[in-house]
């Protein structure tokens, strides 16, 4: 492609970072990345004065370095180009291609509620244009908006990437409000000369925005400008197929890390919510910056499955780097009571516990044996060790363990096999109340390793509290 490839991401900073709003900056930055020199920008759409928040764009900002989600050019805040959106009105102002507005919220009101009482579509009647205003009189202490001149009748047609052609005619279309009256641009004006001056060659949003289109590609050609390319992606559904909520699953990106899953998996899942690549499941980024395109994104919503999210989440643990998981789960640890420090290696400690958990939440209730207190149930200690073979295995583990010289997985697992062998017992008869022993619990990662990883004198120390107790 010899164009340019300039794709945006523009949240508005009113409220968490959605899972649409994920997926869309997934689609937009995959697309600039599939091409050489392609470049993908943020800009923070924050002209809702009353709604937008700091905290918000820290929310988004969080966000996109949390998904890796690398942006070339910005943040750029709509707030800090007030005098350009100013510089086109005045232009467009004097050429004809807008006017001042003088009508009152109450008279807009009052038209609204008869339109809809004659049954008509509610738009606005074109009062204050210059042909329909000639001796109207300016009222007192009415401040103007600006309103866009719509043409008044033609097609717009625009080829859209995702759901191919899409036509309204202008006679749907009434005239815009391009500027309040405190001088702030309206979204749909606003958006149209940051991607003109932007260079944005393609809009990727959701299928939300369609009926804005219109609107935009009039407003491009009445400034003179190349329209961009559209594409528009069908809404993100709940598990239940309705409407995203907070009832059904809607939440914040960020409350995915707090839940534990990888951003990684996150990407991926969230790629494959209306777009696809033959039957690959999980791929990198890099392989979704070489396979994306637009053309093969759904027409039809997608829908939230929490169990497919889990299972890839759990296949990106389950490879990936120890130091870096330890990393992500000690805190999580720490929070749960557990002392990490001085206890058995963390790093080691995630190469035999992370294959099973599907999020690091999971992972963390894991490893909690390893440092928390040891908490056994004396009547649990009672019951596993009622039958005698048990008894006399785990007697002679900590016997033939003092024994030990270098204390590793293979040379423990020897002295198991030997006691196995010699009584003609299997391991659970001797694993489990070994387990209860050292661990206060039936269960555990691999043994022998997670023995191991307990120390030789921990493990010594806590069997012959155990048998104490009997």
């Amino acid at each position: 492609m010899t164009k340019e490839i300039r794709t945006r991401i523009a949240p508005s900073p009113t409220g968490m970072m959605h899972l649409g709003t994920a997926r869309t900056a997934i689609y937009c930055w995959a697309y600039a990345r599939h091409f050489i020199g392609g470049k993908f920008l943020l800009r923070i759409e924050d002209t809702d004065q009353e709604r937008s928040t700091q905290e918000a764009v820290d929310v988004i900002l969080d966000g996109m370095k949390w998904l890796e989600l690398d942006y070339d050019e910005g943040p750029i805040f709509q707030m800090d180009r007030l005098d350009r959106y100013k510089e086109v009105v005045d232009e467009m102002l004097e050429k004809g291609l807008a006017y001042k507005c003088y009508a009152t919220k109450e008279e807009l009101d009052a038209l609204r509620e008869e339109q809809m009482a004659n049954k008509q579509k509610p738009r606005y009647d074109g009062r204050w244009r210059p042909e329909n205003a000639v001796g109207r009189e300016i009222p007192d202490g009415v401040t103007p908006v600006i309103r866009f001149r719509n043409p008044d009748t033609g097609t717009v047609t625009w080829k859209d990437q995702v759901y191919g052609e899409i036509s309204f005619e202008n006679t749907e279309l009434d005239d815009l409000v391009i500027m309040r009256g405190d001088g702030i641009p309206t979204y749909n004006f606003a958006v149209v000369v940051d991607d003109l001056d932007m260079k944005v060659s393609h809009v990727v949003r959701g299928a939300d925005h369609i009926n804005n289109t219109p609107r935009q590609i009039n407003l491009y050609h009445a400034l003179g400008a190349e329209v961009p390319e559209f594409a528009h992606l069908p809404l993100i559904n709940g598990p239940d197929n309705k409407k995203l909520s907070k009832r059904n699953g809607d939440a914040s990106v960020m409350d995915y890390e707090l839940k534990g899953y990888l951003p990684e998996a996150v990407v991926n899942y969230l790629a494959r919510l209306g777009w696809g690549h033959g039957n690959d499941e999980k791929f990198s980024k890099a392989q979704l910056a070489e396979w994306f395109d637009l053309e093969n994104c759904s027409k039809s919503p997608a829908c939230l499955d929490p169990k497919k999210l889990n299972h890839l989440n759990h296949l990106y643990m389950a490879e990936a780097d120890n130091d870096r998981l330890a990393r992500l789960v000690r805190p999580r640890i720490e929070a749960r009571g557990g002392v990490v420090e001085g206890k058995a290696d963390l790093a080691a400690v995630m190469e035999i516990t992370k294959q099973r958990p599907e999020t690091l939440e999971a992972l963390a209730d894991v490893c909690m044996i390893f440092y928390r207190p040891l908490q056994r149930d004396e009547a649990l200690v009672r019951e596993v060790l009622a039958n005698e073979q048990s008894l006399k295995a785990v007697q002679l583990f900590l016997e033939r363990a003092r024994e030990v010289a270098e204390w590793t997985p293979e040379n423990i697992y020897l002295v198991l096999k030997g006691i196995m062998d010699e009584m003609g017992i299997k391991m659970p008869v001797v694993a489990v109340p070994i387990r209860v022993l050292v661990f206060g619990e039936k269960i555990s990662p691999v043994f022998d390793k997670t023995l191991a990883l307990f120390g030789k004198e921990t493990v010594l120390a806590n069997i012959e509290s155990g048998l104490a107790m009997l």
